[in-house]
């Protein structure tokens, strides 16, 4: 219940009251094309789909300290303080379950409200009796887990984490390896609550997690919100390549001053980040595809602790990019974002659509929601795909096989009488004039 989950509790209740308008959110504002590009039809996707209505959604959350909603909002200094006032009594409402914490895993941050238990397989019971309780003492139906927390130190899969029952072995046996929130994702599945994970850490993207999603029938996905610097990224490196430009350096260095910011200032909470940010460009960037445009690419990302700064998050990019002949160029894009305001309405739509996806029986990876992550999960031996554009259309075919609407792929061929496959003359000599 820090800054970002409490912007979307705000947010949210803000919407409800009709003080702010939900910009950022595709759930709530976002249009989907269907049929043919003639008909010009286009749908509200929250008219389209059988979304939860924002007004039946019941927020609840655990953390280390123990303010309420809407002290932890006041302390986070995202929101203005006016806007905070008219939402006080909903937030205030809004308490924390003590958390499950690992000072191992976060080394910059403490706080007293946490659970206590004979070992790890213990704490992953008190999380699923919190879930059982707060569904029933408020009503609802079912449930749905986003994680929004500060980022773990790494800790790689490891032989604990092979299988459901080597995991579960290692609950028994307080196993190191085993992090806060692989506890969180674990009590998740085993309640059969859909779990999105919003940071970096190694926690969905296990061999265990992946079986019991299987096995319990439950939605996964992740990792890590794409929010500011990496948002960009998607957007701008894809049309680099596109266009067969080539990138002989990108560096990325970013300021933050909240607590997710004092969290990353630990090189090992920083090293989680790191590889997450790191991913998009390699991926984007297949160096063994095109060998001459991004063969001695260098990529460098940092991230420092600015404490004035607060949530407002700056982002420089300098990116040596070389065109035509090998002639060299250069890109500089300075993004001065609000992390919070960024990452709420991604929280609000992944929420939206697991629990979508929930009740339409998927189960396992998610990898149609991979437009919102750094990291997209992907089934093992599938390279993830960063492309925003790309993305975007995966997701939005998803929603119209779901709806069964008419799927897009873009070819138009027909509108100008093109009606079966070309095939092309040999070329022979040719001239360009």
């Amino acid at each position: 219940m820090g800054a970002v989950a409490t912007t979307l509790y705000a947010g949210v209740e803000a919407v409800k009251q009709g003080l702010a308008l939900p910009i950022g959110s595709y759930t709530q504002m976002g249009k989907i094309r269907l049929g043919k590009r003639t008909e010009n039809r286009h749908e509200l996707v929250k008219n389209l789909l059988p979304l939860s209505d924002l007004g039946d959604i019941v927020f609840g959350g655990w953390d280390i300290f123990t303010d309420n909603a809407y002290e932890a909002a006041t302390h986070a200094r995202v929101l203005e303080r006016d806007l905070l006032e008219k939402l006080k009594e909903p937030l205030s409402r809004i308490k924390p379950m003590p958390a499950v914490f690992d000072s191992n895993y976060i080394r910059r941050i403490s706080g007293s409200n946490v659970k206590s238990g004979k070992n790890k397989m213990d704490l992953a019971e008190q999380l699923r009796l919190d879930i059982r309780n707060f569904i029933k003492e408020n009503g609802c139906d079912r449930a749905v887990m986003v994680w929004c927390a500060s980022t773990e130190v790494y800790a790689p899969a490891s032989a604990v984490h092979a299988s459901v029952e080597t995991f579960e072995e290692g609950l028994r046996n307080n196993d190191p390896a085993i992090s806060p929130s692989q506890i969180y994702a674990y009590a998740a599945l085993k309640e059969r609550v859909p779990y999105a994970n919003g940071s970096p850490n190694v926690s969905v993207d296990l061999p265990c997690i992946v079986e019991l999603a299987i096995e319990t029938g439950t939605p996964i996905s992740g990792s890590d919100f794409k929010t500011g610097q990496t948002f960009l990224k998607t957007v701008i490196a894809p049309g680099l390549r596109n266009r067969q430009i080539g990138v002989s350096g990108w560096y990325s260095t970013n300021i933050l001053g909240n607590r997710d910011g004092e969290v990353l200032d630990d090189p090992g909470s920083f090293k989680s980040k790191e590889i997450t940010k790191s991913s998009v460009l390699h991926d984007i960037f297949s160096k063994e595809m095109y060998p001459d445009l991004y063969g001695d690419l260098h990529h460098v990302v940092r991230i420092n602790y600015y404490p004035p700064r607060g949530d407002n998050k700056e982002g420089w990019d300098n990116i040596d990019i070389f065109g035509w002949l090998g002639y060299p160029m250069q890109i500089k894009v300075n993004f001065l974002c609000r992390d919070s305001i960024l990452a709420a309405p991604i929280a609000l739509d992944l929420a939206l659509f697991m629990d979508f996806a929930g009740r339409a029986k998927m189960r396992g990876i998610q990898e149609w929601l991979g437009y919102y992550f750094k990291m997209p999960l992907s089934k093992v031996g599938l390279k993830p795909e960063h492309d925003l554009s790309v993305q975007l259309l995966k997701m939005e075919n998803t929603l119209r096989f779901c709806m069964d609407e008419e799927l897009i792929n873009h070819l138009g061929l027909t509108y100008y009488g093109i009606n079966e496959n070309p095939k092309p003359n040999q070329p022979g000599n040719s001239a360009v004039i």
